[in-house]
């Protein structure tokens, strides 16, 4: 998913973001933005999905849902 945002000004160590036609607000910490950001650049955002992250998690907690089931059965 792609969508667009400008850059609308700076709050201390954020951005304030218009996103989109709505123009919504999004504010986002200034570390998280390209160097050299300014006032009224045009970003262009990419969201996708960590799919092998998504499925370590996964494997993580069943691990200890798997564990925690398994001490209770013991006692």
């Amino acid at each position: 998913m792609k969508w667009k945002a400008i850059v609308d000004r700076f709050e201390e160590k954020q951005a304030v973001l218009l996103v989109g036609d709505e123009e919504q607000q999004l504010v986002v910490p200034i570390s998280l933005l390209p160097k050299k950001l300014r006032e009224g650049d045009h970003l262009l955002v990419t969201w996708e999905i960590d799919h092998a992250s998504t499925a370590e998690a996964e494997k993580r907690v069943t691990a200890i849902l798997d564990r925690l089931v398994n001490r209770s059965k013991e006692n």
